[in-house]
């Protein structure tokens, strides 16, 4: 591997593309560290030791967001809309058709969700805005009494979301890499050495070895299931041209065991957040029904209980089944395989492929969702391990559930595309 990446900085066009790289997540990491006008830091950093939501927000932000900067929602708004018209398109026959038109249609979608962006950006940075008046660290943001200082946060906030999502894609088009995952990569990989400093700064070293432990064991499952496939045989016909024979040849269709990537960590976090954060607003509320009422709802979805953690397992392996039979659906595979000629061996065309490949998939993502499960309670899992009483804190993992899954995706895809652009020059790769 060390001799893979001396043959890639050999490489003039290459080493460009990666100093290129390292140079935008440098710009971008100065960027996280400009506060919007009017944050009290002091206050915002009591309030990111008490609520899960933006911690949460924190991550995808590429770190930004601890500091509410001027990148402080990071690439979260285009991610948003790239996921809402994902699961728009088996919904809007316009949209499914944009999706079928090759690139012209792809680039019409990537279209609408910038614009899609913009409202997202917006909708989030005045929520964001609100929840930090609220515990004082934004005491001036107001509509009524402070507009223009209110409008000048908001347009800061969404200004900063189309910047990182340009810098994103000048990574894509001139760097390495996808840019919107480098960025996000690079903030995670950025808070590691303060949660070193955290973990040895208590002094229990059983605990850092244990967590260190579980890290390594976790990044090489992750590796592993990332990679797993299930090839299903194809086999196309042959075909008589004149004197001339086409096709026949065999193939395959590669099935991931996990193709979902961390999206149902996405959706059941923030389904599974939003309870508690709705409870805090009425804990000090004079009304005794609803001080009960949400004291109520914020101890069983406060990541201190299990109950949290035994939804959260449940809601992650549901929607791993529902977005990757989603996605797969708009793949249309048997009526691709059928159009151009080709067929399972032992399974007819059409209704009987359609369902073999299904069952498959069941199958296999069963064990995919299952892991993603694990990954997503292994705060709470070392808790039980390292002896807590419940989950083990965000300050305490050198990377959270979420953030291993995006990291270990981020580098391995980041790898395939320097092994690429090796083995185009000749070069041995990182996988021999």
């Amino acid at each position: 591997m060390l001799e893979a990446l001396q043959n890639a900085f050999r490489l003039p066009d290459l080493r460009r593309k990666i100093l290129f790289t390292f140079m935008i997540l440098v710009i971008f990491r100065l960027a996280a560290h400009i506060p919007v006008p009017g944050v009290n830091i002091e206050a915002l950093r009591q309030l990111f030791q008490q609520n899960q939501l933006l911690g949460f927000l924190n991550l995808l932000s590429g770190g930004a967001l601890e500091n509410f900067s001027v990148v402080a929602m990071g690439v979260y708004p285009f991610i948003t809309a790239s996921i809402i018209l994902q699961l728009l398109q088996p919904l809007v026959p316009q949209l499914e058709e944009l999706s079928k038109e090759g690139e012209a249609g792809r680039q019409k979608l990537t279209q609408y969700q910038y614009w899609l962006t913009i409202p997202l950006a917006l909708l989030q940075g005045f929520a964001q805005a609100a929840l930090l008046k609220q515990s004082g660290a934004l005491p001036n943001f107001s509509l009524t009494s402070n507009f223009l200082e209110t409008a000048t946060v908001l347009i800061t906030l969404v200004a900063g979301t189309m910047f990182a999502m340009w810098l994103g894609q000048l990574i894509t088009e001139q760097g390495i890499g996808n840019g919107i995952s480098i960025i996000i990569f690079g903030g995670i990989v950025a808070g590691i050495p303060t949660h070193i400093g955290n973990l040895i700064s208590t002094g229990d070293f059983v605990r850092l070895l244990v967590i260190v432990a579980a890290t390594i064991a976790t990044i090489y499952a992750i590796v592993i299931i990332q990679e797993a496939n299930r090839r299903i045989p194809v086999q196309y016909g042959k075909r008589v041209r004149g004197t001339k024979v086409y096709g026949g040849q065999s193939t395959h269709i590669p099935m991931r065991v996990n193709s979902a990537g961390m999206i149902p960590l996405i959706f059941a976090s923030s389904i599974l957040i939003l309870p508690s954060v709705i409870a805090q607003a009425f804990l000090a509320s004079e009304n005794d029904f609803l001080r009960n009422l949400a004291s109520a709802v914020y101890s069983t979805f406060n990541t201190t209980g299990w109950t949290y953690w035994v939804l959260y397992f449940l809601m992650v392996v549901a929607f791993t089944f529902f977005y990757t039979d989603t996605v797969f659906r708009q793949q249309n595979l048997p009526e691709t395989l059928q159009r151009q000629g080709g067929f399972i061996p032992g399974i007819r065309p059409g209704k009987r492929t359609e369902e073999y490949l299904n069952t498959v998939l069941r199958r296999i993502t069963l064990a995919g969702a299952v892991f993603l499960g694990i990954v997503a309670i292994m705060p709470f899992i070392l808790g039980l391990v390292t002896g807590g009483a419940g989950a083990i804190g965000r300050s305490d993992l050198l990377v959270t559930s979420s953030g291993l899954l995006i990291v270990v995706g981020v580098v391995l895809d980041t790898m395939k595309q320097l092994e690429a652009q090796l083995l185009m020059r000749h070069y041995e790769g990182f996988i021999k």
